[in-house]
């Protein structure tokens, strides 16, 4: 009997054998457009195959395929015609190289011809998402692959900077909705989770400036989310020690209907304690998401998206020693704490829109969106203090307190409360005529903010307290504001992307932006220009030359027109800039075949109507009673390719310069000084590996080096020769994975749990693997019982493992 039921079984092996034994060949290549750029998330399936494979954000893809054999391959893009393209892979080993040219799409819906239009943007880099769950990187969100590209100084946030600008600059659309960051987070540690869902987005477009009218009002850079759109049942889901999300997506069976829903919960306790202050941190993030749309018909479409966020943080310190000073002079501030800091950040985020398709050369498209936040920080802290030199001589013991050079008693208190509700009602629309795309837009803001600023600092010495005049008994400062205003935008575009053809690719974007202000009744009109061309050499457009100018205005918001102190200037004008680049993108392969892009770019920027501002951790300190002019000038270079085969690396190099000088009282200009964002080099790498004889187990390298920001000493913030600069900032942080289960395979048992997953990964992740001791800021501290002044740095975190479990299905 047993050998019965064998028999059966050995007959199918040896028959399966020979197929399961067959030689396999590597196809690699490249979708490209009319104009020679790659298309991301472009379709290729073959016949016997039941996975279809998709290309990356460059349009590059890998094919395992039967060698010795013709193929057929079927590609299909969104907006082009499907292409046919037969290959025979010989056994010999080999990887194969390819090039598969697409043309625009033009089909029939229901008599109504619709041609694809989106056409590649001068200066933009496109990221695949997918890379942001495997990447090590402590916030685990999409800012976390720029910080690669424009530099970092804190790993506890997801803010950054971009050639010279704040974090206030840098404009975020998800869906063509525009999204805004909280208001009054201080710290990298209270910010919470990013916006931006990576388990929803199917593409990542940035521009580090220079970018096109239709992007919104700000000065520095525009990162354009686009979120999925499902044609199947799918999800995932991770957890970690920093924290858990998961996500699931669905579609009807003609995909007219999608929906997704992603949650996430951060809990990053573990990062937080490896900050200097010990003691009992409960920090609990949470975020939900919706997406979802329905296709009515060949003219109509409407999509919607919503986000709930829910931060909390509680903070109980404890104590905290901090060693500073040199080599030959050093010294420890040992503090005990008493009180609590309890922070709440609430908000929700909606926006619908509704798309509309008279003809195969017109879209326009219908938007409103709102944004609400409810923000508390409160808290009462009492920290005591005593500064001491320590021992430095190697010979003896080294850390050893030596003396004591003054103490003190710092107490700060704040009741700071906002509320703020942001609407925006918007069209756009679209164009084609022949080698003309015409985009246009309209939009009507309206932002109402409620503020109220209790905040309080008091400081004594043996029981006495420490006055900034000794002869008037006051706090170190008090600040007690309540503000309310209710303001209106109106903002328009009008642009035109020309496209010449012949042997050499060439476009023209010409547009112009208006934006006026009904709060200080300031009018901005704001051309632009952009160029590219693409020449024709032996037959191809691998390099593309780019040249842009225009000017860029941001218009204030709340945030700015607001000092730190509380009072609100109204009649603040926009921040205005007029800027210049050229660059070039080259695409091309070395090292055996294996693809590269390198792009490099020069820019120069002149600023005016300039509100001065200060770093305070994330926070930014705005002086809108004061103006000033600047500049910022510099150049990047950028290499996206494969340094391992088959594995994307990234290197980024960039070099900043960027000084403003500030009005005087009588009409007259102070020297130049460095802005606050002025980081000179900045270097980021990205590199992932594997290990040669199974391509299972992968390496991924972040590695971050940013010259010292400046930083200004208290009061001193408009006077040159008062400026000092943090320590360069130095990170670097690996993550092994290996993966638990390949989806690719087809062996599994269809009744077996784990048929239901596409692949799962474990990771292992080593933040700050070098264990630097980076500064984010410092605190002025001047005992009373001395005259000399102190500057102690606020470090960011040591090194910290985590693990982490990856599922998709």
């Amino acid at each position: 009997m047993a050998l019965h039921m064998i028999r059966p079984a050995l007959i199918a092996m040896i028959t399966l054998f020979p197929i399961l034994v067959q030689a396999q060949g590597i196809l690699k290549g490249k979708i490209t457009n009319g104009s020679g750029a790659g298309i991301a998330d472009a379709s290729i399936s073959f016949p016997g195959s039941e996975q279809e494979y998709t290309t990356d954000s460059l349009g590059n893809f890998e094919l395992q395929l039967p060698a010795n054999q013709k193929i057929k391959l079927t590609i299909t893009a969104l907006g082009y015609e499907p292409e046919y393209k037969n290959v025979t892979i010989n056994n010999t080993g080999k990887e194969h190289q390819i090039r598969i040219q697409m043309q625009e799409l033009t089909m029939m819906l229901e008599g109504i011809e619709v041609r694809g239009t989106r056409r590649n943007e001068i200066g933009q880099i496109s990221f695949d998402p997918n890379d942001a769950g495997i990447r090590p990187d402590p916030t685990g969100g999409v800012e976390g692959m720029l910080k690669v590209l424009v530099g970092s100084k804190n790993e506890m946030s997801s803010q950054y900077s971009v050639r010279g600008g704040n974090f206030d600059e840098n404009l975020v659309y998800i869906n063509d909705f525009e999204v805004y960051r909280p208001f009054l987070v201080r710290s990298g540690q209270q910010e919470g989770l990013s916006v931006i869902n990576p388990d929803l987005t199917a593409r990542v477009d940035f521009s580090v400036g220079g970018f096109q009218a239709r992007m919104g009002d700000k000065m520095s850079s525009a990162l354009d989310i686009t979120y999925k759109r499902p044609r199947d049942f799918g999800g995932s889901f991770m957890v970690s020690l920093l924290g858990l999300q998961g996500h699931l997506e669905t579609s009807s069976r003609d995909s007219n209907f999608y929906f997704m829903v992603g949650i996430r919960s951060k809990t990053n306790q573990v990062l937080l304690q490896a900050q200097p202050t010990k003691g009992q941190y409960i920090p609990s993030f949470l975020d939900a998401q919706i997406a979802t749309g329905y296709r009515v018909n060949a003219h109509w479409s409407i999509d919607a998206i919503a986000n709930y966020s829910r931060n909390r943080f509680t903070f109980y310190p404890e104590s905290s020693s901090e060693f500073f000073g040199f080599l030959n002079q050093a010294y420890v501030l040992n503090s005990v704490y008493e009180g609590a800091e309890i922070d709440q950040f609430d908000a929700m985020f909606g926006g619908i829109s509704l798309s509309y398709i008279p003809n195969n050369r017109t879209i326009l498209k219908f938007l409103v969106s709102t944004f609400s936040t409810n923000e508390k920080e409160t808290y009462d802290l009492s920290q005591t203090y005593l500064l001491s030199a320590v021992e430095t001589d190697l010979g003896k013991n080294v850390g050893e307190i030596l003396y004591s050079l003054g103490s003190g008693t710092v107490m700060n208190h704040a009741r700071n409360y906002l509320q703020a509700n942001v609407v925006n009602y918007g069209h756009k629309g679209s164009y084609s005529s022949g080698a003309h795309f015409w985009q246009w837009g309209l939009n009507y803001q309206t932002v109402r903010v409620l503020d109220q600023l209790k905040e309080w600092e008091y400081r004594d010495s043996a029981g006495y307290s420490q006055p900034n005049n000794p002869s008037v008994a006051a706090m170190f400062y008090s600040y007690d504001t309540d503000n309310e205003i209710n303001y209106q935008r109106f903002s328009a575009y009008i642009q035109d992307n020309i496209l010449f053809g012949g042997s050499s690719v060439s476009t023209l974007n010409i547009g112009l932006r208006m934006n006026y202000s009904f709060l200080n009744k300031e009018t901005i009109l704001s051309p632009r220009v952009q160029y590219s061309l693409a020449p024709d050499w032996g037959g191809a457009h691998n390099v593309i030359f780019r040249l842009a100018t225009g000017m860029y205005a941001q218009p204030p918001f709340y945030r700015e027109m607001r000092s730190f102190t509380g009072p609100l200037n109204t009649q603040l004008k926009a921040q205005k800039s007029w800027q210049g680049s050229a660059g070039l993108d080259w695409n091309f392969t070395a090292w055996n075949e294996r693809p590269f892009k390198l792009t490099a770019e020069l820019f120069y920027k002149y600023l005016w109507d300039l509100t001065p501002y200060e770093y305070d951790n994330v926070r930014i300190r705005y002086y809108p009673d004061r103006t000033a002019i600047g500049y910022a000038y510099g150049g990047e270079v950028r290499l996206f390719g494969d340094l391992v085969r088959n594995a994307e690396s990234w290197i980024s190099i960039g070099y900043l310069k960027t000084e403003n000088k500030f009005l005087r009282t009588d009409g007259t200009y102070t020297d130049y000084i460095p802005r606050p964002t002025d980081q000179r080099v900045n270097f980021g790498m990205y590199f992932s590996d594997y290990l040669p004889r199974n391509k299972n187990f992968k390496v991924f390298l972040n590695m971050l080096y940013s010259t010292g920001l400046p930083f200004s000493m208290p009061g001193k913030a408009f006077e040159p020769g008062y400026q000092i600069r943090i320590p360069d900032y130095k990170r670097v942080d690996i993550g092994f994975a290996t993966l638990l289960l390949d989806g690719k395979r087809s062996y599994r048992p269809a009744y077996s749990l784990f048929s239901y997953f596409d692949d799962i990964w474990l990771s292992l992740e080593v933040f700050n693997l070098l264990g630097n001791l980076n500064t984010v800021s410092y605190d002025w501290i001047q005992p009373l019982d001395t005259e000399a002044s102190f500057l102690v740095p606020n470090r960011l975190t040591s090194r910290l493992i985590n693990v982490k479990l990856a599922i998709r299905f």
